[in-house]
């Protein structure tokens, strides 16, 4: 990949807008399967949704590292991004799906953070599985 770009400078500037636009259309689709708004919720100080959608943050930007590090070509490495973010995403639903007693989405909205906390814990430590499995 750092062909492409040349110079180790550009090489960096253009994974970053790379993989910040990525996480930007996989904030928007994360946006789209809830049943709140997190921007809204963040900006109201809703400490449970910054914590879970940080935690997709994080760990989409921690599979994208992997990624990055692992591939040669820009359009494998949005490829395995692409997948991680979509594992990441299968994961909030077995979230959802494992917690029979409450709806996920609701407690976020309300502010829960305990619910919060183990939504960022799973992106973020799946994000380390998903990651160490891409292929060199």
């Amino acid at each position: 990949m750092k062909a492409l770009f040349g110079h180790d400078f550009i090489y960096t500037a253009g994974i970053y807008s790379t993989v910040v636009m990525a996480i930007i259309v996989f904030l928007a689709l994360f946006e789209l399967v809830t049943r709140y708004s997190a921007w809204e919720e963040i900006k109201k100080g809703n400490t449970a949704v910054a914590m879970a959608t940080g935690g997709k943050i994080f760990g989409t930007a921690n599979v994208f590292r992997y990624s990055v590090e692992a591939n040669d070509t820009v359009l494998t490495m949005l490829a395995w991004g692409a997948y991680g973010f979509l594992l990441l995403l299968f994961v909030y639903f077995i979230f959802e799906f494992l917690t029979p007693g409450f709806k996920v989405d609701e407690e976020l909205r309300q502010g829960n953070r305990a619910v919060g906390l183990i939504s960022l814990t799973l992106s973020v430590a799946l994000s380390y599985v998903i990651g160490a499995s891409i292929p060199h």
